[in-house]
């Protein structure tokens, strides 16, 4: 079975982009290496992370915040992280803000109270999260957007909700939420429908799921790329990282990773005939900053049908 070498085209790369996968595996450094080689190319590109413990600023060797900042060093790419908390922070302010000097105190407190919670701090998060996707004004000016997600189960929690908010606004009688009265969120329900269908549009989203080449690692993808499936998002590609060669035949150590990496591949043959697979080398250099980030794909783009051995 033969793996091409992952390098992304910018002329077949769809708008939206989604890297998802395990604390660890990489999928931060492939992509910020991505949004790097599109914008490299001379497109507009925002990098978003959703994850609560985002380490895009070390990556990059960029300070970044909630907003939109270029990146030192890469024109056009710009980046921002998705903060949990500040997003509801803002949220609450939007809500209660108008209402100061009009409504008692008394009235204010018991709105804060009710905006207080887990479920006022997760769906503002994802509301900043469906805009970037459902409403087009808000990335007119970027030809790709990538999103370097949470581990797995939060990603799969985000993706739900865009089916599950659509659906709970055009069911729910009660004129009530925990974002505060159904007819003030007819703006969030046209985005919400549209992201849903966005995520479902293979000409327009892809999702990237990063792995090891390690057993346990390619059964949960297998498993994650089903949930996904089912969630709609049919556009899937499993991206294998750190794939070890050895160069030394009398290293013992080094012949032993290789053969793991092959046997748990050749395990996940059945697997791996169902989805695009691509593949990328385990790189010596420290993958950190644009030049590491840079020197993560270099030279993968060249290679296009890199063999794996002894996986069939």
């Amino acid at each position: 079975m033969n793996f091409p070498a992952y390098a992304p085209d910018p002329e077949t790369t769809t708008r939206y982009l989604f890297f998802t996968g395990k604390g660890g595996v990489g999928k931060t450094s492939l992509a910020c290496a991505v949004a790097l080689r599109l914008a490299d190319s001379g497109r507009r590109v925002l990098l978003v992370s959703t994850d609560p413990a985002s380490n895009l600023d070390e990556v990059l060797g960029a300070k970044l915040a909630g907003t939109r900042t270029p990146v030192p060093g890469c024109t056009g790419l710009d980046a921002l992280n998705i903060n949990p908390e500040e997003a509801a922070h803002a949220y609450r302010e939007r809500v209660i803000g108008p209402m100061r000097g009009i409504l008692p105190e008394a009235a204010l407190h018991s709105i804060e109270e009710q905006l207080s919670g887990s479920c006022t701090v997760e769906i503002a998060a994802f509301d900043e999260f469906t805009a970037l996707i459902g409403d087009p004004e808000t990335t007119r000016a970027y030809d790709h957007v990538v999103f370097d997600t949470a581990p797995t189960g939060h990603t799969l929690r985000l993706m739900s909700l865009a089916k599950a908010w659509d659906q709970f606004l055009e069911t729910n009688t009660s004129g009530t939420s925990c974002l505060g009265p159904l007819a003030g969120l007819e703006k969030q329900k046209g985005i919400y429908e549209a992201t849903v269908r966005t995520l479902a549009d293979p000409t327009r989203t892809t999702l990237d799921l990063v792995r090891r080449p390690q057993a346990s690692a390619l059964r949960e993808a297998e498993r994650t790329f089903i949930e996904l499936r089912q969630l709609g998002v049919a556009n899937q590609k499993l991206v294998v990282n750190g794939v070890f060669d050895a160069t030394n035949p009398g290293d013992e150590l080094a012949g032993a990773t290789q053969r793991r990496g092959v046997e748990a591949l050749r395990g996940a043959r059945s697997f791996l005939q169902t989805l695009p697979v691509a593949q990328v080398q385990l790189r010596a250099v420290n993958i950190l900053g644009l030049d590491g980030l840079r020197e993560l794909l270099s030279g993968d783009a060249s290679d296009t049908a890199e063999e794996v051995e002894e996986v069939t």
